[in-house]
């Protein structure tokens, strides 16, 4: 009889706790989905690629009671220059901030407050996704809580210096990943 109390007892205690464990911060988007092969919507136009080169919908929940702002990348770790590509970086997102629409990159919706920075196209914003031929690239969404309102950075600074910034005042980061390849 005691036993079986002491196992009714764990197992009250785990399905308490489990959802509690499965909240945090999480990421989600109704135009970018884990594992899946982005569309057209979000391709580059240029370098051999012809898409619409959209920024995607991106929603975020459950960010630490002391976040004071946001911050945006994505990276394709599979890029052949050694050092990945970054496809997008956003900073200074005030912490009020949950969500951004499609297509937000370069004042179309982000928060006045936020700095789009240099994409290792060269340009300034979204910079979506183009592989070479016959590779399948991975490209990392991320949102990270800062415990800074705003990152102190220089006018123009690389995206390495900004990564390195953003991991500095990092208090949590969510993540998905999706694929493409032409």
């Amino acid at each position: 009889m005691l036993r079986q109390i002491l196992s009714l007892g764990v197992l009250l205690t785990t399905a308490i706790a489990a959802p509690a464990a499965a909240q945090g911060f999480n990421l989600t988007s109704t135009t970018v989905s884990e594992g899946e092969t982005l569309t057209n919507t979000h391709v580059f136009a240029g370098f051999g690629c012809e898409g619409e080169n959209q920024s995607p919908q991106l929603s975020w929940t459950g960010a630490p009671a002391d976040t004071k702002s946001f911050a945006i990348n994505v990276y394709d770790p599979d890029a052949p220059t050694g050092s990945g590509w970054w496809h997008w970086n956003v900073v200074n997102l005030p912490a009020s901030t949950n969500s951004i629409g499609q297509n937000a990159s370069l004042n179309n919706g982000l928060p006045s407050a936020a700095i789009e920075i240099r994409n290792d196209y060269g340009t300034i914003g979204f910079g979506g996704a183009c592989p070479p031929p016959g590779e399948v690239h991975r490209y990392t969404f991320t949102v990270y809580a800062l415990g800074t309102a705003q990152l102190d950075l220089p006018e123009n600074p690389s995206n390495a210096l900004v990564g390195f910034m953003i991991r500095a005042n990092m208090l949590d980061s969510a993540s998905l990943t999706a694929v493409y390849h032409r």
